[in-house]
């Protein structure tokens, strides 16, 4: 998919404030536009499924009636060409891995949006995953713990057991 000229931007977060200055954010730049925002999950899944020439959801990842989470994993199903970025004051790796499986492209904290935030939306509609940091420490983590685990996780002495109660012995 090649990016179109005017990226087209649905922006959902609970707090009217953080809304707008997210706005002014993405509206500075030249090839970005905010053209729907939502105050729940709930809403920015009604708006996102109403508009279909929307390019990208910003959506942050606690919202009230739907959260940002289920409203991504909700849009991943219903509208899978629409791209999905998380938007969160949680620096928290459990909030990371659940938006990316619930199909968001990128993960950025509030607390770096000023300066994240259009990169993160550009990124996405290249395709490409946009993560801070942090969060790039925290997937390297997690991959290399899931290396280390056997491919079998039961223990040699629990295969025994094991093959010993299917054997129909008894303790």
């Amino acid at each position: 998919m090649s990016v179109p000229l005017k990226i087209r931007l649905l922006l959902a977060d609970d707090h009217l404030l953080v809304r707008q200055g997210l706005r002014m954010v993405l509206n500075a730049a030249p090839d970005l536009e905010v053209c729907a925002e939502a105050s729940d999950g709930a809403e920015a899944v009604e708006t996102a499924l109403r508009d279909e020439h929307l390019h990208l959801a910003v959506l942050d990842v606690a919202m009230p009636r739907m959260t940002g989470l289920q409203a991504a994993a909700e849009l991943s199903q219903r509208r899978p060409e629409l791209k999905l970025l998380m938007l969160s004051m949680h620096d928290s790796e459990q909030y990371l891995f659940e938006a990316l499986r619930a199909g968001a492209s990128g993960y950025v904290l509030k607390t770096a949006a000023d300066r994240d935030l259009v990169e993160a939306v550009r990124a996405a509609m290249r395709g490409e995953p946009f993560l801070y940091p942090a969060a790039v420490t925290a997937l390297i983590r997690d991959y290399l713990a899931r290396k280390e685990t056997p491919a079998d996780p039961l223990s040699p002495r629990e295969l025994a057991v094991l093959k010993l109660i299917a054997e129909a012995y008894t303790s």
